[in-house]
């Protein structure tokens, strides 16, 4: 049998869980005895589209992909989808929930097509939970959202909102998922009079690389004790990545993430499964978040904090 061959279109390669996806993906490729060629699209929802219609249109049937493994920008990219089975390329979306795919499968039986996600709603009611533990007396939240087109992160906010005590107020700003976003959302929100002296309890972003990106915006902007107050609030965020947002963690940067799995090494995995058996893999599989560091933890946290401040 030829040599299994994935396409994997990302995000950006700006992110450490886009740079764990790609990874996961080319680790399973091994363990299955496959390639994988992977395509980042800058943020953009018209590049991944057009990066991925030139490969499935032009492919030949000799050069065409087993199947593409996407985690899109905005839209679930169901014209694309329907573009690549229709030319026999399998179809696997990652962390979204949408209903086309049961209609390629109908329409498609021999050809691979499934989601793999996570719950998105839980990563943000772990954030809410992150909240309570980190300021138990209450206060200001400064929330960093990620893109307005991604339906996930709206998700994220809901199941924050969820779980967040009542005694806690959120401001949010909106970025990218960049570092670069963050520190820009912060600096921007900064311009604003009443800003500077707002009783801002924690800083949050949707991921680990725009509260990081929050913080050196923070550090920039105030000096002496000002800058030391800022310096000492509790910042978090989501991914947890092993060299990014865990680290950040033990460096004390940041105070918390939510630890997501990456799923491309997954879909990669059930590709090459549903292919060598010739069957579906399960439409759905969803993967469970985990708070990092556990939330007993963060409760040790606040803990030490209020006795440092005693």
């Amino acid at each position: 049998m030829p040599k299994l061959h994935f396409v994997v279109s990302l995000m950006t390669d700006q992110n450490t869980y886009q740079q764990d996806q790609a990874a996961a993906a080319k680790e399973a490729a091994n363990r299955v005895g496959a390639t994988v060629q992977v395509f980042y699209s800058n943020n953009d929802a018209v590049t991944q589209s057009q990066q991925l219609l030139k490969i499935i249109q032009s492919s030949s049937s000799d050069s065409k992909p087993d199947g593409i493994v996407c985690h899109p920008v905005g839209t679930a990219l169901e014209r694309v989808a329907q573009e690549a089975m229709g030319r026999g390329i399998g179809w696997a979306l990652l962390n979204r929930e949408t209903e086309y795919i049961s209609d390629l499968r109908r329409a498609y039986p021999a050809i691979p097509a499934f989601c793999i996600g996570l719950d998105q709603e839980e990563i943000g009611r772990i954030q809410g939970h992150q909240f309570k533990a980190l300021i138990p007396n209450g206060g200001l939240v400064l929330y960093i959202l990620g893109p307005s087109t991604n339906p996930v992160f709206k998700l994220r906010h809901a199941g924050m909102l969820e779980t967040k005590p009542t005694n806690v107020q959120i401001i949010t700003l909106r970025g990218n998922l960049t570092e670069q976003s963050g520190y820009d959302a912060v600096n921007s929100w900064l311009g604003l009079n009443t800003s500077r002296t707002a009783p801002v309890s924690l800083i949050a972003g949707q991921n680990d690389e725009m509260a990081k990106g929050a913080r050196h915006a923070l550090e920039d902007a105030f000096q002496g004790q000002e800058r030391e107050r800022w310096m000492k609030l509790p910042y978090t965020g989501c991914d947890a990545s092993s060299l990014a947002g865990k680290e950040w963690i033990r460096q004390g940067m940041l105070a918390a993430s939510v630890f997501l799995p990456p799923t491309a090494g997954l879909a990669v995995e059930a590709f090459a499964r549903a292919i060598q058996s010739k069957t579906q893999p399960p439409l759905r599989q969803q993967i469970a978040p985990r708070s990092f560091p556990v939330l007993e933890h963060l409760d040790e946290y606040s803990t030490a904090k209020q006795t440092s401040r005693a």
